[in-house]
């Protein structure tokens, strides 16, 4: 008999693409049924050998596209892209459209088809051009045949200390969850994950809180990986991922899932 307390959540990591130690970690975790799936960052020149690898792992996963619209080279121009910050006070529909349809396609060229699901790196999928593109884009798929969208964040699994921050992820997600469901689009969650990964050791005291909260059907995002030259020189959240690495590679994970009675979701198979 199923246990009636039972939830079920996405473990998504997000960055594939970010770098070789990222990328070499995410596989890691994918093939010994510690994530549900990855997201992937495909606007690095390097994007086709983090995707052949990907594509040669074993497993039961999700694979989709974390949009990203700030800080680097943009892929349909070559130009850097703005921070988060001028992103939110002046953003070209127009140009993100294009940028969208280029790692959109590049995901394409390398799987031989969409995405499982979209999200975006600084939750920038929640902006009002990327709802329109996203509303565009897949307006001739069917629902069963498009990109799942990772919805809004919930407070219910948030460390005390980033529960600001997740507000002000929510404001930028106003709405996002009824909107893209009119558009005929599963949006699924609510959005977990958020913690001070400024803290040593925060993430092993977060997971925690996210086993035990989390509600039914959240994705809880991570950032799991290890600290290389290349993640060095592109992002300052590095040595966190080394401890979501151990975390999550632990002999201790599935035991405190079980005896939460918390399960992965997995691709269909």
């Amino acid at each position: 008999m199923a246990d009636p307390g039972a939830r079920s959540i996405w473990l998504i990591a997000d960055d594939y693409g970010f770098s070789p130690g990222v990328s070499e970690t995410i596989r890691t975790l994918l093939e010994t049924g510690r994530l549900s799936g990855t997201g992937c960052m495909t606007l690095f020149d390097d994007w086709r050998d983090h995707a052949r690898a990907l594509a040669g792992t074993d497993g039961r996963f999700v694979i989709g596209m974390h949009l990203t619209l700030t800080d680097f080279p943009a892929l349909s121009t070559g130009r850097t892209m703005p921070d988060l910050k001028r992103l939110l006070a002046n953003h070209d529909a127009e140009a993100i459209g294009m940028e969208a349809d280029a790692q959109l396609a590049r995901f394409r060229e390398s799987f031989g088809r969409d995405p499982d699901f979209i999200d975006g790196h600084q939750h920038v999928h929640f902006l009002p051009p990327v709802r329109q593109w996203l509303a565009g884009r897949f307006a001739d798929l069917p629902t069963a045949k498009r990109p799942w969208l990772r919805g809004a964040p919930t407070l219910r699994a948030a460390p005390a200390l980033v529960k600001a921050k997740v507000i002000v992820a929510r404001l930028l997600a106003r709405g996002f969850d009824a909107e893209m469901r009119r558009h005929g689009f599963v949006v699924e969650g609510p959005l977990c994950g958020f913690y001070d990964w400024r803290r040593p050791g925060a993430f092993a005291r977060a997971i925690d809180l996210f086993i035990d909260r989390a509600p039914d059907g959240s994705v809880v995002m991570c950032h799991p990986g290890m600290v290389d030259d290349v993640l060095r020189r592109r992002d300052v959240f590095t040595d966190a991922r080394n401890e979501e690495r151990d975390a999550l590679a632990s002999e201790d994970f599935p035991q405190r899932l079980e005896s939460a009675s918390l399960r992965l979701k997995r691709a269909a198979s």
